[in-house]
């Protein structure tokens, strides 16, 4: 068995959709749209797994006023860049480009390299190595 994607609601589906394949190497297939539900998304890709995140939009789904991964539910999730130097690289992009560090490169307690972004909408995004 394994997770075969991972879906969240988004606000600016082109803007979420831009962060995640100019900062994590993923590509984007066709966009849905239903008219009907006034529903549109995107499936990104990650690797030759092809793990799939889709971001989905629709007008009446309220944002949580809450602060994102530390309220029931998703709290976050990570993406592998595969070692401590591109964890560290792609943290001191996404800081230079005005993106906020949650959490700066570490290793954790359960033996982890990371770092914590927050994506656009304030999505929890942990680099890890």
């Amino acid at each position: 068995m394994k997770i075969e994607h991972l879906a969240i609601w988004v606000h600016d589906l082109e803007k979420i959709k831009n962060f995640y394949t100019t900062y994590f190497d993923v590509s984007a297939g066709d966009k849905y749209i239903n008219p009907r539900k006034q529903f549109t998304s995107y499936f990104l890709y990650f690797g030759s797994d092809k793990t799939r995140l889709e971001i989905m939009h629709r007008p009446d789904i309220e944002p949580n006023p809450g602060k994102r991964g530390f309220l029931h539910g998703v709290a976050h999730f990570a993406i592998s860049i595969g070692n401590k130097q591109g964890v560290d690289a792609l943290t001191d992009r996404l800081r230079s480009d005005g993106y906020t560090i949650e959490s700066e490169p570490r290793t954790t307690g359960d033996g982890y390299y990371e770092s914590v972004v927050l994506d656009p909408e304030g999505n929890y995004v942990e680099i890890s190595a």
